[in-house]
């Protein structure tokens, strides 16, 4: 998929969900962060982890989200608890790690809401360089295996896509 495919059919189409919820409004640095973090993490190629591998990994979705480590996190995180509630409901989706879980491979928009909630449950200001950016998907992501190498690249696709797609509100 197409990083600006991806922004507007996959990160465009959950974060106004959020906001109609009462959370985070849709915002270009969100956008931005979003379309890069989910680059790092699959190359926009796989909705789980290793794939194409026979055996898949713990991580699932684009955001790669791990059962005890993201979703369980963001359903449990003061912040974003009620939201991911509420994201959960809507999305027709039991408010339980194992069913989130199971799900976030391919519902969409449920990934969307859940990397956005993470990110939302950082105390530090969105992202708006690819040096904060990085520090924000640390802190929060915290891979296993980092690679800062494709960072950058990803981070100035992702800047371009934005800016070439601004959001409206």
């Amino acid at each position: 998929m197409t990083p600006g495919n991806f922004l507007i059919d996959i990160i465009d189409d959950g974060l106004p969900l959020l906001a109609d919820l009462g959370g985070p409004q849709p915002s270009d640095d969100a956008r931005r962060l979003l379309l890069t973090i989910a680059q790092q993490e699959t190359g926009l190629r796989a909705r789980y982890q290793s794939s194409p591998a026979t055996a898949p990994g713990p991580a699932r979705g684009w955001w790669q989200f791990e059962q005890g480590g993201g979703v369980a996190g963001v359903l449990s995180h003061p912040r974003s608890q009620a939201l991911a509630k509420a994201v959960c409901d809507t999305c027709s989706v039991v408010v339980q790690s194992a069913a989130v879980y199971r799900a976030i491979e391919g519902h969409d928009l449920l990934a969307t809401c859940f990397a956005r909630l993470l990110v939302w449950t950082d105390p530090h200001p969105l992202p708006t360089t690819a040096t904060a950016g990085w520090d924000c998907y640390m802190r929060l992501w915290r891979p296993g295996v980092p690679h800062p190498d494709t960072w950058a690249g990803f981070w100035s696709i992702a800047d371009r896509t934005v800016s070439g797609n601004p959001w409206h509100s």
